[in-house]
C-alpha cells in the first residue's frame, strides 16, 4: 500500500513542477507540492496508525479526484487532469478496500 501511496505523491509532485516548468504556473507548483507532501504524510501515517492514515489517504484522493475529474470533464484534456483523476481513483478504492479490512 504505501508503495502506491509514495508513488501517487511523487507523480503529484513531478506534475506540479512540470506545470510550473512548461506553464510558468505557480498554482500548479503549489498545488502540486502541497498535495503530494499530505498524501506522503498520509503514508507515512498509515506505517505508525494504519486506520488513522487510510482514512487520510481516502480523504485527500478524494478530494483530488472530485476536483481534477471536474477538471478533465471540462477540458477533456487527459494530461494532467485526467492521469490525476484516474491514479486518484486508484489510490482512493485500494485504501477503502485495504481500511475494510482492517
Amino acid at each position: 500500500m504505501s508503495i502506491l501511496v509514495y508513488s501517487y505523491s511523487a507523480l503529484l509532485a513531478i506534475g506540479g513542477f512540470i506545470g510550473y516548468m512548461k506553464a510558468n504556473s505557480q498554482a500548479s507548483l503549489i498545488s502540486g507540492v502541497t498535495s503530494a507532501l499530505l498524501i506522503a504524510y498520509a503514508a507515512h501515517v498509515t506505517s505508525t496508525n494504519r486506520k488513522l492514515g487510510l482514512q487520510l489517504t481516502m480523504l485527500l484522493s478524494l478530494g483530488l479526484l472530485c476536483f481534477m475529474g471536474n477538471r478533465f470533464y471540462n477540458s477533456q484534456k487527459f494530461m494532467p487532469a485526467g492521469l490525476v483523476t484516474i491514479f486518484s481513483a486508484i489510490v482512493l478504492l485500494k485504501s477503502f478496500f485495504d481500511f475494510q479490512a482492517v
